[in-house]
């Protein structure tokens, strides 16, 4: 009888421990509960690079998403060491949920995660409705900023990472001159050989440039002017062949081209204790245009400068009447990991990123966006320089080169642009650069990460 009485006790306590667990157990299971969904609590981890932008930003967007979104908490990781700061927690296992890191950093995080298939596939997001707005992520995003090795790495289709931040580049000139000239900025390649005579005339070259590096942005553009972007992504992968194309040819040749109008000047002061002199030619009117980024006015604030000197900046010219036009953009890139725990939370908080509210706070932090209508948001030169994919219909260019294991005496840099100066010095002809890029090109394919 006392055995039986025992178990009986030990059955109510045991029934007991389990209404407790159900009901008013939540110190132990709540946080997994409510991490679940169904309207329970969930605390998104976004981790972010602090740039110039710095990190208040991010402290409105957290606290303006949470105001809208009861059931999320955002945990905030903003450091300047973004990658030394979150690594040790990724290898326990620990990762953020959103993760707002781009490529082409010295630490490769980003293409290391890339290169062992650790970012979620997030294609579904660009058909996401943006919270509060009756627009899909996709609708909203200037064209092409989707097409591209930087978004989707694997050239399948499917996009990894969406584009944030960005910042164009193209050639520099000076309106006021072409104003007072009342010269045509040109569209195409045979308008630029046409205003170069016209300008020689006058005493002034068409073009220079700061450095070969700058051509980076110019080639790339090219490229993708003369072939498109699958094209681009071929010359970026090594495809066999590529530089002996014809459309490889076109840039090439036009290249070779443009030391007939290149400043006499350029190629000796192309260096980096020199470059700013190539840049004045613009200022003073001795050369019309250049590759370039937005910092150069910054960069030349306070050189001297010709009367109604004005800023002006322009896409590459198209091939072909007509044709697509290109300006090379940098941007930063927001992501998901693949073993982020809150994977459809992460989706929707980046489908915010694009909304007129965020879009707000970022631009009152200097950041800007590819999406529509954002330029007419901007004021005087800033204005000028972004409206080039609205307002002037050029498309962007992006990407680089895959990356390689190291070969030995094979760089695409160095041979791509490197090679420019004795080009322009008539040094190296069209085939010998073609030749040699060709040659390069065929040593890298095979050690591609």
């Amino acid at each position: 009888m006392k055995n039986k009485k025992s178990i009986i006790l030990i059955s109510f306590l045991f029934v007991g421990l389990i209404l407790a667990a159900c009901s008013g157990g939540e110190d132990v299971n709540s946080k997994e509960s409510e991490e679940s969904g169904g309207g329970k609590e969930t605390t998104l981890h976004v981790a972010a690079l602090e740039s110039a932008y710095g990190t208040e930003m991010w402290d409105q967007i957290a606290e303006s998403y949470e105001a809208a979104n009861k059931n999320i908490n955002i945990e905030l990781t903003i450091e300047k060491n973004l990658e030394e700061v979150i690594r040790p927690n990724m290898q326990a296992g620990e990762y953020p949920d959103v993760l707002l890191l781009a490529t082409n950093r010295p630490e490769a995080l980003t293409e290391t995660l890339i290169k062992e298939n650790g970012l979620e596939n997030i294609s579904d997001v660009l058909n996401m409705n943006i919270p509060t707005e009756k627009v899909t992520v996709n609708k909203k995003l200037l064209d092409g900023f989707t097409d591209t090795l930087a978004t989707n790495p694997y050239a399948n289709g499917e996009t990894y990472l969406a584009p944030m931040f960005y910042s164009p580049t193209g050639l520099f000139f000076n309106a006021g001159l072409f104003e007072e000239k009342g010269w045509k900025v040109p569209e195409t390649w045979d308008e630029m050989w046409e205003l170069g005579e016209k300008a020689k005339k006058e005493g002034i070259s068409l073009f220079t440039y700061p450095t070969t590096g700058y051509f980076d942005t110019l080639v790339g553009s090219m490229l993708y002017a003369a072939g498109g972007p699958e094209f681009y992504n071929a010359a970026m992968t090594y495809e066999d062949g590529i530089w002996e194309t014809e459309e490889a040819s076109q840039v090439l040749q036009t290249i070779e081209k443009l030391a007939e109008y290149t400043h006499s000047d350029t190629v000796a002061n192309a260096n980096p204790n020199d470059f700013t002199k190539n840049q004045q030619f613009i200022l003073d009117n001795k050369a019309l245009f250049m590759p370039n980024g937005n910092w150069v006015v910054d960069e030349m604030k306070e050189a001297p400068r010709s009367k109604n000197f004005q800023w002006g900046m322009t896409s590459i010219p198209a091939f072909e009447k007509s044709g697509d036009r290109y300006a090379f953009t940098f941007f930063e890139q927001i992501w998901i990991p693949a073993a982020a725990k809150h994977k459809d939370e992460a989706k929707e908080f980046i489908a915010y990123m694009y909304s007129d509210e965020a879009a707000s706070i970022f631009l009152d932090a200097g950041a800007v966006q590819p999406i529509n209508g954002i330029t007419k948001k901007l004021e005087g030169q800033k204005q000028t320089f972004y409206s080039i994919y609205e307002e002037e219909g050029a498309l962007p260019a992006m990407g680089t080169f895959a990356s390689t294991e190291p070969v030995p005496g094979a760089s695409m840099g160095d041979t791509l642009y490197g090679t420019i100066d004795s080009v322009m010095s008539s040094e190296t002809s069209f085939e010998e650069w073609q030749a040699e890029m060709e040659e390069v090109s065929d040593k890298l394919r095979p050690a591609m990460n």
